[in-house]
Order: C-alpha cells, then sequence, then structure tokens
C-alpha cells in the first residue's frame, strides 16, 4: 500500500511538471498570462476637399465645376469623388422651393436657389448632400432679405430671385446693384420690355465674351426679354446675398434704361430715352 501510493505521487507530479512545461512554450517560458491583443486601429478619415461656386454661376457651371473638381480630385489628391455632374444636374432639375416662392405650388429647378460659396466635401459626399448645403446656406442668407417692399410691388419673393439673378449677370460695379433693380422696377410698373440680353444668353447658352447675333435676339424664347414683357419663366443664375438684398429694396430713382460705359465695368442711367440712345450713338454702340 506504501509503495503503491508512492507510485501514485510520483506520477501526479510528472504529470505536473508536464503541464507546466506545455504552458511554458506556448507562453514563451513565462509563468504570465498572455497579453492583450492591440486595440484596433481606427480607420483614417477621408481627405476633406473644397469647391468653390462663384456668385452667378448657372447651375450648367455649379455641374461643370463640380466635373473639373473632381478631375483635380483624382489626378493631385488620389481621391475618387462620388460627386458627378450628371447626378447634380439630376438632382436640381426639380423641385417644390421655387413654387413655394412663387406661391402657386409648381415644380421648377433649383436655378437661383443654389447659394454661391465654398462647400467642403470629401470622397463620400453625394450630390443630393451638396445640394441640401447649397439649399441650407440660401435659407440662412434668405433669412436676411425683407420683401416687404416688394411685396408691395406686387412681386413675389420668386419674383425677387430672378430680379437678383438679373442683377448678378449685369452688374460689375456693387454700387450699381440697386440701380439695375430700379430700372427692373421702373419697366415692369411701366410695362417696358426689360431688353436684358443677359437672359437671351442664358437660355441659348451664350457666353459673355461672345456677341448676340440678330437671330438670337429674335428667338422666341420665352426668356428672350427684347420680345415678352415681364420677368423671365425662372432666374438666370444663382445671385448672391447683395444681389438678392438690392432686388428687394430698389434705389429710388426713375431710371427706365442703363447701358454699359466703355470702361466695360459702369453703366450710364437715365430715364431719358433720348438721352439713352445719344449715349449709345457717341460710343459707337
Amino acid at each position: 500500500m506504501i509503495r503503491r501510493v508512492a507510485a501514485l505521487v510520483a506520477l501526479t507530479a510528472g504529470l505536473a511538471a508536464v503541464g507546466w512545461g506545455v504552458r511554458s512554450a506556448v507562453s514563451g517560458g513565462s509563468s504570465q498570462p498572455p497579453p492583450p491583443p492591440p486595440p484596433a486601429v481606427a480607420a483614417p478619415r477621408p481627405k476633406t476637399l473644397h469647391i468653390v461656386f462663384p456668385e452667378g454661376f448657372t447651375r450648367r457651371q455649379m455641374a461643370q465645376r463640380i466635373t473639373a473638381v473632381d478631375k483635380i480630385a483624382r489626378s493631385k489628391r488620389g481621391v475618387t469623388p462620388t460627386l458627378s455632374a450628371a447626378r447634380y444636374l439630376a438632382v436640381t432639375a426639380s423641385s417644390r422651393i421655387p413654387g413655394r416662392f412663387a406661391r402657386d405650388g409648381k415644380r421648377r429647378p433649383l436655378e437661383g436657389f443654389l447659394f454661391p460659396a465654398t462647400y467642403a466635401f470629401t470622397s463620400r459626399t453625394t450630390a443630393p448632400r451638396l445640394v441640401a448645403d447649397q439649399l441650407k446656406t440660401f435659407r440662412r442668407e434668405w433669412s436676411r432679405v425683407s420683401v416687404r417692399y416688394a411685396r408691395s410691388k406686387n412681386l413675389t419673393p420668386y419674383d425677387v430671385v430672378i430680379v437678383a439673378s438679373m442683377i448678378e449677370k449685369e452688374v460689375r460695379a456693387p454700387s450699381e446693384r440697386p440701380l439695375v433693380a430700379a430700372v427692373i422696377y421702373n419697366r415692369l410698373k411701366a410695362r417696358m420690355r426689360l431688353e436684358i440680353d443677359a437672359t437671351i444668353r442664358y437660355a441659348l447658352d451664350v457666353p459673355p465674351t461672345e456677341s448676340l447675333h440678330q437671330s438670337q435676339l429674335r428667338d422666341p424664347t420665352p426668356y428672350n426679354t427684347r420680345m415678352h414683357t415681364g420677368l423671365p419663366p425662372t432666374p438666370i443664375a444663382n445671385p448672391g446675398l447683395p444681389s438678392l438684398q438690392a432686388a428687394a429694396h430698389p434705389a429710388r430713382v426713375d431710371y427706365l434704361y442703363f447701358v454699359r460705359k466703355p470702361d466695360k465695368i459702369h453703366h450710364f442711367f437715365t430715364a431719358s430715352a433720348r438721352a439713352f440712345y445719344a449715349y449709345e450713338r457717341a460710343h459707337g454702340y
């Protein structure tokens, strides 16, 4: 019995030694427990890029800018954007927002409401997200515009955006914005055609660096303010805050005519048709 007990003790000690050896081999010869796994490394944040939409850009020009920025992002920043011009044009092609401003509920393009500014985006930013950012900025800036005077002249908020878009395309000297607005208001009141060629350029996609041909001036498009009285059907650009404010608060003057001066920056304004045509003749227009 004593020999059996001694043998059992020896066997137990041997097995314990073997087990300790196995644990030592697994743990590198240490009796300490294995270290915890390293913490997971967070995925790097996507690169932030920027896109600039100047005041007066049209929906088409903004889409073209997206294409240009996408190309730069791929070639110089190693980023493949989700943004695309085609998707941007599709998203902005029809919305109920203009109808609420016009108070008729009709769907229209978002021209005029895509606020011009600098916007940040990443490879994950979609066209609807960018448009939502532009509309958010428009709402913020529009809250600073009072349309009380425009309403007194029977203009809707949508009309104010249309007038602002024409101001944006016509004016280079900031001080002339309220003066151009006054000419538009006065002509609307007198039921005179506006005769603003920027509306024709918008409809026919003619850049300002090209002269308009007689055939284009006679084009029956509803944007031809040489042929049709009243405002064009939609805004012709996306105006900034100064033009929106000028459109809501025109100068209190009686001007009915304006023409660009030879410096191609300022305008000559007058209430007299005779003075207007005399100025045109004197400067070879």
